[in-house]
């Protein structure tokens, strides 16, 4: 059995009875106790669960309100935005035009940005992403609206305006949490309505998130699962694919 279906199955006992011992898992998944103890410690790494002594609990509630800063963001899962950033920009063509989202993983996508995606035209809310894009001497817009501080991303009617003029190939988005029922999130509705914007008028919409992110559940609806693909470095629940297409960098 893979890890990811022994994660489901776990998860899906928990979600049942809440607690559950590692004498309860082995038996119900008929795995080893080394086993079933390393795949506790990854859930609980991953925010899904809450290792306690002999077993596992499910936390109080998945719904978040907090939101680090754009620096405190890009100190987070530096590896795993790393590879989900050289896929993203792998999938760019010099003939796309891209709506590229404010936030840290989509960050990197502009760092990782060589050859013929350099040739791409590139309309972002992202601050440092215009910065960074136009020093690399990349054909870049910069709607016009209010600066969030928290994300550095510019939001509200002018923006919203501004990107409804445009239509995107291809649109990389960021998300703070993703969710089977609840879709993707984040915490400020004015940057939900600006995401949101831009997965509508693009033909394809890659949400670029890492498998921190699985599970969480934030104030703002961005859009539901349908309207976005998954680029993530693993996905920690199979059952996501019965939503949308999902690309893993981890093999």
């Amino acid at each position: 059995m893979l890890a990811e279906e022994r994660f489901a199955l776990i998860l899906d006992l928990l979600a049942r009875q809440r607690t559950a011992t590692v004498q309860e898992l082995c038996e119900a998944l008929s795995a080893s106790e080394s086993t079933i103890r390393r795949d506790l410690n990854e859930l609980d790494k991953m925010g899904r669960l809450n290792k306690v002594h002999g077993g596992a609990t499910l936390p109080d509630s998945p719904f978040r309100t907090d939101e680090p800063t754009m620096a405190a963001k890009e100190e987070l899962a530096v590896d795993q935005k790393h590879s989900i950033a050289r896929a993203a920009a792998a999938l760019i063509e010099p003939e796309d035009f891209i709506f590229l989202d404010a936030g840290s993983t989509t960050l990197a996508v502009a760092r990782a940005l060589t050859g013929p995606a350099l040739h791409a035209c590139y309309v972002t809310n992202g601050v440092a992403h215009a910065r960074l894009l136009a020093q690399k001497g990349c054909r870049v817009f910069l709607p016009g609206g209010m600066l969030r501080p928290q994300t550095e991303a510019i939001i509200g009617a002018a923006a919203l305006s501004a990107i409804q003029q445009y239509n995107f190939t291809k649109a990389f988005m960021g998300a703070n949490g993703v969710a089977l029922e609840a879709g993707f999130t984040t915490p400020d509705p004015e940057e939900a309505a600006v995401k949101a914007a831009a997965v509508h008028q693009a033909r394809e919409a890659w949400f670029l998130v890492d498998d921190s992110k699985f599970a969480k559940v934030y104030p703002a609806v961005i859009t539901d699962l349908h309207s976005g693909a998954i680029l993530t470095n693993r996905c920690p629940n199979p059952k996501y694919r019965q939503f949308t297409l999902i690309k893993e960098t981890e093999s």
